[in-house]
């Protein structure tokens, strides 16, 4: 069995909101990510994955996303924990909200970085890199829809 993550690339301005995760986290502690969590049991449900991204990142940040996400692509890890994790990455458009750590116990801190920024920064894992390069993909067409 896996447990199920889901992240949200938002992108505004030509930046990325990434967050840097809390020293106090389990997994990737100190690290750069995007904003995103584990998804609940809620039985039988619609669009759960949506709507859990959406909550994650208002709880999170304190940002909303507007319902055109756009899905972007899957990973698969395990934790440090041997927990096993399916990840999936949707493209969000920013809506409202200014951004800030809101949850202290997850979020260290909030930036917008360019692409050329996240991919350089010495905090960025390999795995931010790709589901930031393959969003930015998505962007021209995603955007204009």
């Amino acid at each position: 069995m896996f447990i199920v993550n889901v992240e949200g690339a938002i992108f505004k301005n030509g930046k990325w909101l990434i967050i840097e995760r809390s020293k106090k986290e389990e997994h990737a502690g100190g690290l750069l990510s995007i904003v995103g969590g584990k998804v609940e049991n809620e039985g039988n449900s619609s669009d759960i994955l949506e709507r859990t991204v959406k909550h994650e990142i208002v709880e999170e940040v304190g940002v909303e996303v507007k319902d055109n996400l756009k899905y972007v692509h899957s990973t698969s890890f395990v934790t440090d924990k041997g927990e096993r994790v399916v990840d999936i990455v949707f493209l969000c458009e920013y809506s409202s909200g200014e951004a800030f750590p809101k949850s202290p116990d997850e979020v260290e801190r909030v930036l917008w970085l360019s692409t050329e920024e996240v991919l350089n920064h010495p905090k960025s894992p390999i795995y931010l890199k790709e589901s930031i390069k393959r969003a930015e993909t998505f962007i021209d067409s995603a955007m204009n829809t």
